[in-house]
Order: structure tokens, then C-alpha cells, then sequence
């Protein structure tokens, strides 16, 4: 077929450029194509020069894509329109050995997009997938996301998003690559099929990937492709192992945590108990005695707050120094946030008119003759990757020639790379972003405010200042990273339901109370309308067509929040799907057929995910253990619904899930087996957020949390046994690494509902408060 799907003649919205903070602006614009010098590329010929170098290779810079672009063909054809994320040139690496080297455009931090990615690519490309490897992009043009206009990782959009830009790379480059066969055989183009890395003409004659790509990259780039017919694909939809398992099970893969550079020092910061708290006094002199220790300095921080950077040989040193430091700190100016208090305080906002989502007639509540009045409350949570924070610094140079080089686990390179630049004091185009594999991040390593990248760089800057002409890398601890704050907000929601005794509802009042994730963002200009923050609401409502009112109040508070994997619906989904099991029991309704029902005609990807987790799993039909019942819940977010029926128990006031199966709907699963993977992991962090101390809880502005002995994640003891099952489609696919985990929470808590005649109002579960 042939592709239609347009990419954006502009990377990034005006719109978004203004609500950029002005540092922001200027790699906007040059995104944008706005700055004149980043289209320029290369000379055709020094990037042949340079590529040729040690074998040539397909794309053997970033700024690859440039030059391609402007490169004319031996019949001087005009330079190609396409714009860089369009071009194969810094997307695809062939080696003369016939090694294929894909680079993503996602940071990859355990989701697979490395892996999906560079099959899709792969799939169009016709390439031996024994011969593929993959690697990360940089902060590049060539590798904002299609959709967004900005490098980023997040809102499970690596595949949905590039879908059809690696389709199409990898046609392009394949077109390539038979054009240069062509010539080289004084055939037609049209004679000449691939297969498996290697060219195939009349009479059997082969050439390699790798014997063509010099000649291939220079010829133009094609415009226009024609993609496969999904029947063709022998990648796509085939489980496939991970490209990064083997590295990653045998302990040799490499985070940036692993980062080691030649005379490479180790900071750590102490920061302030409260947030945005400033230094009072410092007394360092036992820290400066500590073996290893070469200074201990003042550093900024976002929000206004202040620290101390103990800089030493190693991480131990650097701790050790941090450990005996005296500090006194100032918190006179700052709110110091009691949860308890707090909890009140949402309480009361609300009974109080908010912002408005939706408003429905609800004339028929207050006569309902059945009526649910419920409230929910989520804590703050932690993302807690199993990999902490870290970033490395190395500036070089002075004045207007200074550069700098990062390296970190970042899931918004191109922001990051601004505010490291502004951080430094440097220009973006001499700074240059390594970005490295990560080991998790659950939407951390996505802070608008690029507050872990900034704060590296402000420890850098002062070293050098202070005299040591070395790179730093900033590690956070354990305690650090879960005391660090940027936290899923916390949140209330208020509920009352009016139904008759068929489960119609008649009316449903909500309120939600919660911090906004996006105010002060750039994101803030058309994500949040009306007051009302989307990623606080999404999910409320569907798939059920009840007549909502809906408002919302985003209260002011000291403590950073932030997405966390799911974002929204990691609240929503719960009380949506807990509140409509609620009805169904009230009303004797079967909870599966009554939310079919309320779908009937409509919602069709929802019924097909529900119904394959009911048969898949003998929902009302096979018997259950002595003690265990049944619970359900679906929930789209990201474009993907899942459906999970569960089986659970309560024994001495403690639940437990023992099996878990699960309906996907995500279109067309691009690699089975890492969809597998993703639902597995989310399953258990969903299942994380209903254990006893899954919660984030401040007195006096302190988090008392510190450490996984005091703020636990799902072992695993606590994993139950699922089964994946997905929904075949031929469709393009929709987003993964997020959807798996809002259901899970729900469908355990209506299992327990089942068994206690409660549903559990909050999380983490405290059974006794139901």
C-alpha cells in the first residue's frame, strides 16, 4: 500500500513555543527549522569523507540527515523536501560486515522500544534480523516524536507515534539500497526483490546490504514509498526477543549510572528536609576530612531551595562526606505540608464549587430511589526506578568556546539539553546529550523543569569554578531519589450516584481534588483549559455514557508532582470501574454483563478485551477455590484498552491475588512477547499501589519515606499468575509500556468487594477503613 499518512510540515506548534520558558524557545525554533544553520548540514562530500573513514555506514552522524537531504543524484536532482525525522540517513547504520545498526528515537528504560522499533524499521527494510542492533538517538531534529514535535519518551507513544515513520525509513532506505543494486547490474529497479539483508536479481545474482550502502546513500533519498501489505510481514507480530536481553540478563549492560570517564569524579548533594528550603549554615570541616573528599559547595536547586554538593573520588567517599556534614536550614519561608492536614483540607475543598469538566442535568439525583455516596483517597507515590538518578557532566573550553558533553537517562533530551545549556552557560549547539539506557524511570526522568539535569550541571559548574577540571557524575541515593519529591499527586474524589433499580444511572456529581501536574509547564497552554489539568481527568466517565457533572480543584502545595506511569488513569480507572461494580451488586447484575451493556453499540475494542479475559479465564463458568472470588475491570488509556478479570481472597483481613487474566486491545501487537512483558510489569506496579505503606506521606514538610523498608514495592511473593491474551488487529498500533496498569487495582478491589461486601476507598488497601 501506499503510505498517506503526513508527517507534520512543522515540528512544533507556535503555540507550544510560546508557553516555552525563553531558554526553551531557541530549540524549539531550530526544531522548528526557524534557525537557518540547522538545515544546513554537511557538504555532500565531507560526510562522505568522514563516513568512509571506518567503513562506511548508513547515517553515520546525527546531522546525517541534513546532508542526505540536500544531496543531488547522478542526474542532479533537486535536494529532497523531506525533513530530517523523514530521513534514513540518521535513522540507519549498514556496515560493510552487513551489521544494521537502528537508531531509536525513544530513550529505552526496560519498555522494548528498542526492540519494537527497530523490527518495524527492520520489517520494511527487509533486513536479516540477526544482523539488527539498536542504539539511541541524541537531541537531534531527526529525533522529536512525529506526532508531539519534541523529543520525548513518554505517554506510550514510542510505537504508536513512529509506526509509520519506521515503516517508512526503512522503505526508504530499502529503496535505496535496490537502486544502487540496479545500477551496479544496469537493470531496472522493478527486476530486483530482497530478502534477508542481500539484493536478489536475474539469474540469482546477490549482492549484501552491506556491499551497497555506499553507493546507496548517494543516491536521493525517495519521497513517496510503498509500504507492505501486512500480510507480508514476517517481523511484525512474530514474539521476539528483546535485542538488549541477553546484555541485560548476563549483567553486562551499561546505564548511565555505569558511566566512567578518565578522572571522572562523584557528587553528592545534600539536599533540604522541606522543599525549597535554603541553607541556614554549613559547618564541613569533618566532611572535608573524609579520605577521597576534594570539596564540598553550595549548589542551587529548582523551586529556589538550595544544597550542598560533596564532591570525592568515588560515590562511598562522597556519602561518607555528605554523612558528616552539619547543616542548619532556613524553612521559614516555606509551607511546611502535613498529610494529615492536608487530607482535610481536600476534604473541604470539596464540598466547594470547582473548575468544570463536564455538566450534566442531574435533576433527577436528588430523587434517585438508589443512591452510592463514596469518597476515595490516593496518596502521593514515588516513582522509585530501580535505577536512582544520575547525570554526568564534563564542561571543556572557556568563554565563548565552551562546551560541554551529558550524559543521563532522559526521556526529554531536547529540553534537557536547553536547560543544561542555560544551567552552563553554554549554547545549545555546544552541548552535546549522551543518552544513555536506563534502568526504569515510570515517567521521572520526564521533568519539564529538567530538575535532575539542571541540578547536575549546577554541581558541575561549581567544580570547575572551584578548580577541578574534571567530569562529575551526580548520583542520587536511594533515600534520595524517594525523599527527592516529584511524586504522583495526591488525590480525592467525591462521588454521589442516583440510580433506579435496573442500574440506569439518573445522575453522578464528582469532584477531584488534586495538585495539577502541568501548571508551570510548557505544557500548561493547551493541556490545561478552563482550570481543568486533562491528565487529572482523563479517563472519568468512559466508557460508560452517564450523565457527569464533573469539576475539579488543583490546590497549591510544597511538593513536586509529576506524571507516573499512567498518569491519570492510575486514579480514575479505580474509582470509574469500582463505583460501576457497585452499582451492578447494588442492582444484582452480573458485573460483566451489566458493563457490556452499558457498552452495547458502542465501544467495541472494550467488549472484545472484556470478552476474551472472560473466556480466557472461565469467568462464570469454572469453580472456584473455597474463599476466592471473582473481579473485573477494563480501562482504555493511551488509545489501548485491557480488561482483567482476577481471582482473589481475604484471609485474617489481608487480600491476596492468586490469578490474573488479561484481555489487550492495542490494534496491532508489533512484538507479542514485549506486550506480554509490559502488562506483566504494569500488573505489578498496579498491584504496588494496593499493598500496606505504598504511600508518600509528609509531616512537617518532611516525606517520612525513605527507603523500600518503609515505602514497599511488589515482590515477588506478591505476584500473582497472569495470562496475556491479545486482541488480533490489522490496525496501526496503540500505545503500551502505561495501559496494563490501571485496571489491575480495581478488579482486585472488586474481587474484594465480593468477598467482604466493601470496596475499599483507598489506597493502598486498609480493609478495616472499607
Amino acid at each position: 500500500m501506499t503510505t498517506t499518512t503526513p508527517f507534520h510540515s512543522r515540528f512544533i506548534d507556535a503555540q507550544l513555543i510560546g508557553a516555552l520558558p525563553k531558554g526553551l524557545q531557541a530549540l524549539a525554533q531550530r526544531q522548528n527549522g526557524e534557525d537557518a544553520d540547522a538545515d544546513a548540514g554537511l557538504p555532500r562530500r565531507s560526510f562522505l569523507k568522514l563516513a568512509a573513514g571506518s567503513g562506511f555506514a548508513l547515517g553515520a552522524f546525527p546531522l546525517a540527515a541534513s546532508a542526505q537531504g540536500t544531496a543531488a543524484g547522478a542526474g542532479g536532482a533537486a535536494a529532497s523536501s523531506l525533513k530530517p525525522m523523514q530521513q534514513p540517513a540518521a535513522f540507519v547504520r549498514i556496515t560493510r560486515d552487513g551489521i544494521v545498526t537502528v537508531t531509536v528515537n525513544r530513550l529505552e528504560f526496560g519498555q522494548g522500544s528498542h526492540t519494537g522499533l527497530a523490527m518495524v524499521l527492520a520489517e520494511e527494510l527487509d533486513a536479516d534480523w540477526a544482523q539488527v542492533r539498536a542504539t539511541h538517538g541524541n537531541a537531534d531534529p531527526a529525533y522529536v516524536d512525529p506526532a508531539f514535535g519534541i523529543h520525548i519518551t513518554g505517554g506510550s507513544g514510542a510505537l504508536k507515534n513512529s509506526y509509520t515513520q519506521y515503516r517508512e525509513l526503512g522503505a526508504r532506505t530499502r529503496a535505496m539500497l535496490v537502486a544502487a543494486a540496479a545500477q551496479q547490474w544496469k537493470v531496472e529497479p522493478s527486476a530486483l526483490r530482497t530478502q534477508a539483508g542481500v539484493v536478489i536479481g536475474p539469474g540469482g545474482k546477490k549482492l549484501g546490504y552491506g556491499e551497497l550502502a555506499e553507493a546507496a546513500m548517494q543516491l536521493p533519498v525517495p519521497e513517496q514509498v510503498v509500504l507492505k501489505d501486512p500480510k507480508q510481514f514476517r517481523l511484525i507480530g512474530q514474539p521476539t526477543g528483546r535485542l538488549d536481553a541477553r546484555a541485560k540478563s548476563s549483567g553486562g549492560q551499561d546505564y548511565g549510572i555505569d558511566v566512567r570517564l578518565p578522572g571522572m569524579l562523584t557528587a553528592v548533594v545534600a539536599y533540604p528536609p522541606v522543599f525549597g528550603a535554603k541553607l541556614q549554615s554549613v559547618d564541613d570541616a569533618a566532611a572535608k576530612a573524609v579520605k577521597g573528599v576534594r570539596a564540598v559547595l553550595r549548589v542551587p536547586l529548582d523551586r529556589g531551595a538550595e544544597g550542598v554538593a560533596v564532591i570525592a573520588d568515588g560515590y562511598w567517599a562522597a556519602k561518607q562526606g555528605r554523612d558528616a556534614l552539619k547543616v542548619d536550614w532556613n524553612t521559614s519561608a516555606v509551607e511546611k505540608v502535613d498529610s494529615a492536614r492536608q487530607l482535610t483540607a481536600y476534604r473541604e475543598l470539596a464540598t466547594k464549587p470547582g473548575a468544570l469538566k463536564y455538566d450534566a442535568d442531574l435533576s433527577q439525583l436528588a430523587s434517585a430511589p438508589r443512591k452510592i455516596s463514596a469518597e476515595f483517597v490516593f496518596p502521593y507515590l514515588a516513582h522509585a526506578p530501580m535505577e536512582p538518578l544520575n547525570c554526568t557532566v564534563q564542561i571543556k573550553g572557556q568563554g565563548a568556546n565552551t562546551q560541554a558533553e551529558l550524559w543521563t537517562g532522559t526521556q526529554m533530551p531536547g529540553l534537557d539539553t536547553l536547560a543544561a545549556a542555560a544551567a552552563l552557560g553554554v549554547t545549545p549547539q555546544n552541548l552535546k546529550m549522551n543518552v544513555q539506557m536506563a534502568g526504569g524511570g515510570f515517567g521521572r526522568r520526564a521533568v519539564p523543569s529538567s530538575e535532575y539535569v539542571v541540578h547536575a550541571c549546577a554541581v558541575a559548574k561549581a567544580a570547575r569554578t572551584a578548580g577541578l577540571d574534571a567530569p562529575v557524575r551526580t548520583l542520587w541515593s536511594r533515600e534520595d531519589d524517594i525523599k527527592g519529591g516529584y511524586y504522583r499527586p495526591m488525590h480525592l474524589h467525591r462521588a454521589e450516584i442516583g440510580f433506579d433499580a435496573q442500574g440506569k444511572v439518573l445522575g453522578w456529581n464528582h469532584v477531584i481534588v488534586g495538585q495539577s501536574i502541568l501548571k508551570g509547564s510548557p505544557f500548561e497552554a493547551f493541556m490545561v483549559q478552563n482550570g481543568v489539568d486533562a491528565t487529572m481527568v482523563e479517563g472519568m466517565k468512559e466508557p460508560y455514557d452517564v450523565p457527569m457533572k464533573l469539576t475539579v480543584h488543583h490546590p497549591q502545595v510544597n511538593v513536586p508532582v509529576l506524571w507516573w506511569r499512567s498518569v491519570g488513569s492510575t486514579h480514575t480507572a479505580y474509582v470509574m470501574e469500582t463505583l460501576i461494580d457497585e452499582i451492578a451488586r447494588a442492582t444484582k447484575q452480573d458485573p460483566v454483563a451489566y458493563r457490556l451493556a452499558l457498552m452495547e453499540g458502542k465501544h467495541p475494542r472494550h467488549q472484545a478485551a472484556m470478552k476474551l479475559a472472560v473466556e480466557k479465564s472461565g469467568y462464570g463458568k469454572k469453580k472456584l477455590a473455597a474463599g476466592r472470588a471473582w473481579g473485573v475491570a477494563v480501562h482504555e488509556s493511551f488509545n489501548t484498552v485491557v480488561a482483567y478479570v482476577v481471582e482473589a481472597s481475604v484471609k485474617d483481613g489481608t487480600p491476596k491475588l492468586h490469578d490474573v487474566t488479561v484481555g489487550v486491545h492495542c490494534n496491532l501487537a508489533v512484538n507479542p512477547r514485549s506486550v506480554e512483558a509490559q502488562v506483566q510489569g504494569a500488573a505489578l506496579m498496579g498491584l504496588g499501589m494496593c499493598l500496606p505503606g505504598a504511600a508518600i506521606t509528609l509531616k512537617d514538610g518532611v516525606v517520612e519515606q525513605s527507603n523500600f523498608h518503609d515505602y514497599p514495592v511488589a515482590r515477588m511473593p506478591d505476584m500473582p499468575r497472569i495470562a496475556v491474551h491479545i486482541v488480533p488487529s490489522a490496525d496501526a498500533p496503540t500505545g503500551m509500556g502505561e495501559p496494563g496498569l490501571p485496571p489491575l487495582a480495581p478488579a482486585f478491589a472488586n474481587a474484594i468487594a465480593q468477598l467482604t461486601g466493601k470496596t475499599p476507598r483507598q489506597l493502598p488497601f486498609k480493609l478495616d477503613a472499607a
